[in-house]
């Protein structure tokens, strides 16, 4: 049977989603594929679909924002010109120069950590390796990282209240910063510089620059979109951790089983929660027919648990195929990031192992799960040693 009628099924903000996103969307998954809900739209909840919503760009389009968003936000034929300038900053040989970097980075964090008595982990740790990796990776000076951390915030809260005239002065103030910065590495033309917007700077996409709107948007995508899934990660991997003292066990005597632990824990208990699309025209997805012009939202941490694409779904298995899963989507539209993302949540690991003998959660706090849009942890007290 299917359903036309537009009829609130379900929000992240219920209780029931608050309380535990996982049980929320695996019941929605199992019961109401294909809902629909004022905040999101149309929440496809299985893998298959969500599959077949990524591989089919035509009728379900990435061009769902108000602005134009680069690269995630262009559809073919041009995404592919796009995709041409972005890509090179995340091969084998960026990542090398990168690795040194971003561990020096983590272990300068991880030397500031208190042992012996319980740490807020988000706020001392994750949040600002987020930050200082991100910088680290653009080159974007010490200065950036305070104000980074502050609109990552206040652009969530505005998310998750729907505070429009927030979200545009968010993001009027981070343009404004952008264009500055744009402005002066013009002026620096031709000195010896190696920041990752130089090479932007001189980028051609079908024969012309990129305009300063296409900049700021990329720009923004690589600090304000990535800070907060990065820290939701290393949140979900510190606390999965302490909760499971055999696999903490196991990456401690075999680090070289981390990138695909990593993987699979972030398959378990996904740091981003949900992505759009707009469908250009009518379409029937699961049990419901679709519009053109209806907003899609493709709910990340239900697909990766669905047990119709992985056996015991729920379940950390560390040596999982992991061909199935959409961590870093699928598709055209694959997160261009992904090696970055890797080699960050690798190295920060690493070291988090290596400069602990134990990692335990507090026994006088409990953690306190982040908010819709953010995935993971607000709070996470540990004890470390």
């Amino acid at each position: 049977m299917m359903h036309t009628a537009k009829q609130t099924d379900w929000s992240p903000l219920s209780a029931r989603f608050v309380k535990d996103p996982y049980a929320a969307c695996d019941a929605m998954r199992e019961t109401c594929a294909v809902s629909y809900g004022e905040l999101l739209g149309w929440s496809v909840f299985r893998h298959a679909d969500v599959l077949r919503v990524l591989n089919d760009p035509r009728t379900f389009s990435n061009a769902a924002s108000g602005h134009r968003a680069v690269p995630n936000g262009i559809d073919p034929p041009e995404h592919v010109a796009y995709r041409r300038v972005i890509d090179p900053y995340f091969q084998a040989p960026r990542m090398q120069a990168f690795e040194p970097v971003c561990r020096e980075i983590a272990a300068d964090l991880m030397g500031a950590l208190a042992h012996g008595e319980a740490i807020e982990l988000m706020d001392a740790f994750a949040q600002p390796f987020a930050v200082r990796a991100q910088c680290g990776f653009l080159a974007w000076p010490v200065g950036m990282h305070d104000t980074l951390r502050a609109w990552t915030r206040r652009n969530q809260e505005a998310i998750r209240t729907q505070d429009r005239a927030s979200m545009v002065a968010i993001a009027s103030e981070f343009s404004g910063y952008m264009l500055e910065r744009i402005r002066t590495q013009r002026e620096q033309e031709g000195t010896e510089n190696d920041e990752v917007l130089t090479g932007l700077l001189r980028a051609r996409v079908r024969g012309r620059p990129l305009s300063d709107e296409e900049l700021v948007s990329l720009l923004r995508n690589w600090t304000v979109g990535e800070i907060s899934t990065l820290a939701a990660s290393v949140g979900i991997l510190a606390h999965c951790l302490a909760h499971r003292r055999d696999l903490q066990q196991l990456l401690r005597s075999e680090p070289g089983l981390l990138p695909q632990a990593i993987d699979e824990i972030l398959r378990v208990y996904g740091p981003l929660v949900a992505s759009r699309r707009i469908t250009t025209q009518a379409v029937h997805l699961g049990s419901q027919a679709i519009p053109a012009g209806e907003q899609i939202s493709l709910i990340w941490i239900s697909a990766n648990r669905d047990g119709r694409a992985f056996e015991n779904p729920c379940e950390i298995v560390w040596n999982r195929d992991q061909s199935a899963n959409l961590l870093y989507g699928a598709g055209i539209h694959a997160c261009p990031g992904a090696p970055l993302a890797r080699l960050e949540l690798r190295v920060v690991m690493e070291e988090f192992l290596r400069h602990t003998t134990s990692i335990a959660p507090s026994p006088h706090a409990p953690a306190a799960r982040a908010a819709y849009p953010a995935s993971g942890f607000e709070r996470l007290p540990l004890v470390l040693a």
